[in-house]
């Protein structure tokens, strides 16, 4: 709902304020009186004005000298102003107002028809101000989002050419290898490493999939009621080759009753497992990541905490925005292309569930939460 627009009265008298009032009054426009020059100022400090109706004559600061007060000031010196006089109306008297600022002269006594017309104009040339002042502000905001959108591609563009570059290479070089050697130990090696580069490139694109199948409303759940104690070990074990290659040690803490939930066990695997995973590679070397789930009334909630690079403050409110990563400047950079928490995030909220950055810290660590509803 807009402000309503609102016209300032100016007049010493109180009876002249209560007869533009009842001429000027309308549901959809707010009049403020005023008595005095300084008591006009004041209004001005705190409100915005579609119009100023001035009377001249007034004891202290008459009407011509409020209004160059008004055009002095940054913040009212686009205020229209109406002149109302009971005075002569000679030209060297309306030159004076003019030059004040004003727009026009009201001859006293009022005709009510003749000031409705024309407060009328200044009411809608407001209204269209303030319309067009919107129209500029949604555009500025859609052309900022628009900016946004096309530098996040960009950099999405860079990261998948990178990250499919890689893996690529090393699958060309193992086929090279493998056409020339002869060492079956060597072999070996190298079709490991070739799996473990197609594994990679296997789950760059489902990530990609999955993300465009929810956006699309595609995916489906294929939900089953199961025990949590039951869902946990296969979906550490996805971060389980992260955690081993980099010496973590993992602290898992489920609850000692059992807790039952509706869940769809492979999107829970990856609920969980991109999150240990992330603190995995967002970890140095000999790391500690623990995991606690607790249940709290019709909910559990799932805590992943870790002593890594942590999350710069100014990242912190776009962790879960799709095609982020981390720049701790620590030279610790997760693989994928960013989408991983994005994922994750919309997996949960199609669970009925939430996640949250708890917090984060340079150089301290992260603590991620998710809360899944239980089933009774």
């Amino acid at each position: 709902m807009t402000d309503p627009v609102k016209f300032l009265l100016v007049d010493d008298l109180e009876e002249n304020l209560l007869a533009l009032e009842a001429f000027l009054g309308s549901e959809d426009l707010e009049l403020h009186k005023a008595r005095s020059g300084d008591e006009a100022l004041e209004l001005m400090l705190s409100n915005e004005y579609a119009l100023a109706l001035l009377d001249v004559q007034m004891p202290g600061m008459d009407g011509f000298e409020l209004a160059e007060f008004m055009r002095a000031n940054e913040r009212s010196r686009h205020i229209p102003i109406i002149f109302l006089t009971a005075g002569s109306g000679d030209a060297a008297r309306r030159f004076r107002g003019y030059e004040a600022g004003a727009v026009d002269f009201i001859q006293k006594p009022i005709e009510t028809d003749v000031l409705r017309s024309k407060a009328n104009v200044f009411l809608d040339l407001f209204r269209q101000r303030r319309q067009i002042t919107a129209q500029r502000d949604e555009l500025a905001a859609l052309t900022a989002v628009l900016k946004s959108a096309d530098q996040q591609k960009n950099r999405f563009l860079a990261v998948l050419a990178h990250e499919l570059r890689n893996p690529l290479a090393v699958l060309a070089a193992g086929l090279n290898i493998l056409e020339r050697a002869t060492d079956e130990s060597a072999m070996d090696a190298v079709r490991a490493s070739m799996r473990q580069n197609l594994h990679h490139m296997t789950r760059l694109v489902d990530d990609l999939l999955d993300i465009n199948r929810i956006e699309r409303g595609k995916i489906s759940l294929r939900r089953e009621t199961l025990l949590l104690s039951d869902l946990m070990p296969p979906a550490l074990e996805v971060a389980g080759p992260a955690i081993e290659k980099a010496g973590h040690q993992l602290l898992v803490t489920l609850p000692d009753e059992p807790v039952t939930l509706d869940v769809d066990p492979a999107r829970f695997t990856q609920i969980v497992g991109n999150i240990v995973g992330n603190a995995a590679r967002y970890t140095p070397k000999g790391g500690r990541i623990e995991v606690i789930a607790a249940r709290s009334g019709d909910r559990v909630t799932i805590t992943v905490s870790d002593n890594g690079v942590g999350i710069p403050a100014e990242q912190q409110s776009r962790v879960f925005n799709m095609f982020e990563q981390s720049n701790n400047g620590l030279g610790i950079v997760g693989d994928g292309l960013g989408i991983g928490l994005a994922l994750v995030s919309q997996l949960v909220e199609l669970h009925g569930g939430t996640i949250r950055l708890v917090e984060s810290s340079p150089g301290v660590g992260s603590t991620f939460e998710v809360s899944l509803p239980t089933v009774s």
